[in-house]
């Protein structure tokens, strides 16, 4: 059994100024930019606090999506995976990304078509990969995931996200090997049988994206209900302010590839 978070590498980007028009399900107001920046900011100098070594790219004006490099890519010690993202605004990012995954990992794999994935719908645990189906991951990707997965030495198993949740991860994260957070809708996933589950408190399903790095838990600042609950459970968290990645869809997994 591996630990899925003993991370010693992470690859980010920078948010250029066209992030303020990322794609949302919903609609709603750009979010601000000097914030989104801040934010941004801070997660990459946690990440470096916590001990990992942090290559930022630099900002892709024609991508306002591009600061979400989990999206595209999946990282591992044995390889990377360029990924066949799900919205066709960022069908051409993995060829802006491909030098940097090739500078740290000897064995670059593809998703070729037609289907698609997006690494938002990847949670990694201590056994296996779990690929959720959304609407940025379809059968045809996913199944094509799978296969270059297990030429990774990685097990795979493809799960079903709840309507209304946009990536798997969007509803849950983990907190250690055994233990998931997840929200009420995800509580009777089947490949989280054998694991813990803990839910989301009642009106903070937005934490559920947690990261885990190492020995701590980022989590989002305004969730104070979850914050309580880690600290309840002996768990070493930090609070990371989202509130701007949150207008574009995201979350503090999405802005990292690591390994």
């Amino acid at each position: 059994m591996i630990t899925p978070y003993n991370f010693t590498h992470a690859l980010c980007r920078t948010p250029a100024p066209s992030a303020v028009h990322g794609i949302r399900a919903d609609g709603g107001p750009d979010p601000d930019f000097a914030g989104l920046v801040a934010e941004h900011d801070a997660y990459v100098a946690t990440l470096r606090d916590l001990g990992l070594t942090v290559d930022v790219l630099p900002p892709l004006a024609d991508f306002p999506d591009a600061l979400f490099t989990e999206d595209v890519a999946l990282t591992f010690p044995e390889g990377a995976i360029l990924l066949r993202p799900g919205a066709p605004s960022r069908a051409d990012e993995t060829r802006h990304i491909r030098a940097a995954l090739a500078a740290h990992h000897p064995r670059l794999l593809d998703m070729t078509g037609p289907g698609h994935a997006d690494g938002g719908d990847v949670l990694r645990l201590a056994d296996r990969v779990i690929i959720g189906l959304s609407d940025r991951t379809d059968r045809a990707g996913a199944t094509e995931l799978a296969a270059l997965l297990a030429q990774l030495g990685y097990r795979a198993e493809i799960a079903r996200t709840p309507p209304g949740v946009l990536h798997f991860k969007t509803g849950c994260g983990l907190i250690d090997k055994r233990t998931i957070l997840a929200v009420p809708a995800m509580r009777d996933c089947p490949e989280f049988a054998r694991l813990e589950v803990v839910l989301t408190p009642l009106g903070e399903e937005g934490a559920a994206n947690i990261l885990r790095v190492r020995d701590t838990v980022l989590v989002g600042a305004r969730w104070l209900a979850t914050q309580a609950m880690l600290a309840a459970r002996g768990v070493r968290f930090r609070a990371l302010a989202t509130d701007e990645i949150a207008r574009i869809d995201a979350g503090l997994s999405c802005m990292s590839l690591r390994w």
